[in-house]
């Protein structure tokens, strides 16, 4: 039975007035901080997936990228060892096909003592070896590769492997493969690691990943295996045993796996990359072990909690404050502060605030006069900013003029080294790449020559890309002054690049204004007359004086130019009639630095009337010391 005429002590309004806020106020705001600590933990747990995957895919592309350096290196071998198995078949013969009765040993010196022979019967078995640590080896142990040396010998060709391991001792070596005549052997000759080291070196799949590795915060350590289950990258541990066994699972299974200690606050992932040829008998695929600290994230996310924890106290505190002012603001006489209030806003700045009561409404009253000029000095300085505003806005149309016309040119400039990447470069690039892929597709044979030709050509055309941006750089990125230039040393410099070519040049004593550009033009112009003329054409260079100004002539004995072309021949990205046209920037490079000379560039015929008799480029120079020039 409820007691009645009990009375709780009353509380100042304002008491309960923050009660009542903060009873609204802070579960709203727990509620707001634990939903954005969940949301920001899961945006950083898929930041994280989301980064150790772009890791491993760097690291696996980086992997196939040194993997197929270095099958261009292994293939470089493939002649030196197929020729050397020629000596072994001859010496097969003469032993009556007999491996017991061969004379490995002499055959080894007469390969120059480099390469080891190995003589594999049809159980896969080194019978015979020239490398006693091998005698004897079993490669029905590898199934897979056994069953490569099977196909080998049944069949009637050579296969080259890439440089791999051995199994005894973890030396580099090179091997290939031939079938004996009667198919009962294979013949294996192993080229040793000193001959190739050195140049091997340069491509390591440790050097390949180590800077992507350092990107990541969360890896430790990282190690390559090959498909054996041999270390090739990084320490050793005292559980690699355990580790062994998860390579050469995620090797067979050929997938990726890994095994997570949260004590330790490790997880390790092994990483089966695909390299696999079936050109090649060996197998290249890699398994990569990455160690990862869990306890990084973890960090993370504590760290992550505590500034929650932190930001939700201080929002408490922050309302608790807020509302404590509220509710004493709301005690002042509502009336006569909304009629103060209204004439202010009407516009009276002048009105005084008027205050009675308690304590709690003369400071909100106070604080409102306070407010009150604050306004009116705010928007003292709002009239004076207004006229500030007004005198600056007639120089800002200028400023906007100028900053325009600055993007302009900066987009013209834009424009014209993307036309050169996306044009020329790429153009050149894949020419190259076309004709090294077909070199690597089979080195046997004559064709090879021809198709090593084209990829050079293609390389070369890249350089001279490269050369001609490099120039337009320097043309456009600052105005060099004008200087007194020796013209015949200009000449003779370019002559001397060009030594295999027929070129006559009677010399000059002019000096011209120009800048140490000057030598692209005679560069461009001599090397166009090279091309287009063939290996048997003659060049001319001539120098006429024309008073303040020398006219120069290159002009050659090739196929000529026609008239249709002349017009546009110095136009950028113009490129002539011919098969060996070039990138079509060296003669709009000739243009530009002839004009920033202040002379005159033309396309004429070596005979007038006659374009097929050869070509004359043609082009004017002022003279130094004419015109107030130095």
């Amino acid at each position: 039975m409820a007691r009645e005429g009990v009375k709780w002590p009353a509380l100042p309004l304002s008491v309960y007035l923050l009660l009542a806020i903060l009873l609204v106020t802070a579960p709203v705001v727990c509620l707001i901080s634990v939903v954005d600590y969940v949301g920001t933990a899961r945006e950083l747990e898929e930041n994280a997936d989301e980064f150790q995957d772009q890791a491993e895919t760097g690291i696996v592309l980086s992997m196939a990228l040194v993997d197929t350096g270095l099958k261009l290196f292994d293939n470089t071998l493939d002649r030196r060892l197929e020729e050397g198995f020629g000596p072994v078949l001859a010496e097969y013969e003469r032993a009556k096909r007999d491996p017991g009765a061969m004379d490995l040993s002499r055959v080894r010196e007469e390969l120059g003592g480099e390469m080891d022979i190995y003589i594999i019967n049809a159980s896969g078995v080194i019978e015979e070896t020239t490398y006693p640590p091998d005698l004897g080896l079993d490669f029905r142990g590898i199934p897979y590769f056994y069953d490569r040396l099977t196909e080998i010998r049944l069949g009637d060709a050579f296969v080259a492997d890439r440089v791999v391991a051995e199994i005894s001792t973890g030396k580099l070596r090179k091997y290939a493969y031939m079938p004996s005549p009667d198919h009962r052997y294979v013949f294996e000759l192993g080229l040793a690691e000193p001959g190739f080291r050195e140049d091997r070196t340069a491509l390591r799949y440790g050097d390949a990943v180590r800077e992507l590795v350092n990107l990541d915060p969360a890896i430790r350590e990282i190690r390559i295996f090959d498909c054996l289950g041999t270390l090739i990258s990084g320490e050793a541990r005292p559980d690699d045993d355990r580790r062994l066994e998860m390579v050469r699972q995620a090797y067979r299974e050929k997938t990726t796996l890994e095994v997570e200690n949260a004590t330790a606050g490790k997880l390790v992932r092994y990483i089966f990359v695909d390299m696999g040829d079936g050109s090649y008998p060996s197998d290249m695929s890699l398994v990569i072990e990455l160690t990862y600290s869990t306890k990084v994230a973890e960090a993370k996310l504590a760290g992550m909690l505590g500034q929650h924890m932190n930001v939700l106290l201080i929002a408490i505190l922050c309302i608790g404050s807020l509302s404590f002012l509220a509710a004493r603001s709301l005690t002042r006489p509502i009336r006569t502060l909304v009629e103060d209030v209204d004439a202010v806003a009407r516009g009276d700045l002048d009105r005084p605030i008027r205050v009675g009561g308690d304590e709690e409404f003369v400071q909100l009253g106070e604080s409102i006069s306070s407010m009150v000029g604050s306004l009116k000095e705010t928007m003292q300085r709002l009239r004076e900013s207004e006229k500030e505003i007004i005198r600056h806005s007639h120089t800002l149309e200028e400023q906007v003029r100028e900053r325009t016309a600055a993007l302009e040119e900066s987009n013209r400039m834009t424009t014209l080294f993307l036309d050169i990447m996306g044009h020329d470069i790429s153009n050149a690039n894949n020419a190259a790449n076309l004709y090294a892929e077909l070199l690597l597709a089979d080195l046997d044979g004559e064709p090879e020559a021809e198709y090593l030709r084209k990829a050079k050509i293609g390389l070369a055309k890249s350089i001279e890309i490269v050369r001609n941006v490099n120039t337009i750089q320097h043309i456009q990125g600052c105005v060099q002054p004008l200087l007194a230039i020796d013209l015949d040393g200009a000449i003779r410099r370019e002559i001397e690049h060009s030594p295999d070519s027929r070129i006559t040049y009677a010399g000059t004593t002019a000096t011209v204004l120009a800048d140490n550009l000057l030598p692209e033009v005679f560069a461009n112009l001599i090397g166009n007359a090279k091309k287009f003329g063939g290996p048997a054409v003659e060049i001319t260079v001539r120098v006429e004086d024309r008073g303040d100004e020398v006219e120069v002539s290159i002009e050659d004995t090739g196929p000529g130019i026609p008239d249709a072309v002349k017009p546009h021949l110095f136009e950028r990205l113009t490129r002539g009639p011919h098969r060996a046209a070039g990138t079509g920037l060296g003669l709009y490079i000739c243009r530009v630095l002839v004009e920033r000379y202040g002379g005159r560039i033309r396309a004429d015929d070596r005979i007038p009337g006659s374009p097929e008799c050869g070509a004359a480029i043609r082009f004017t120079l002022r003279k130094a010391g004419s015109g107030g020039s130095p």
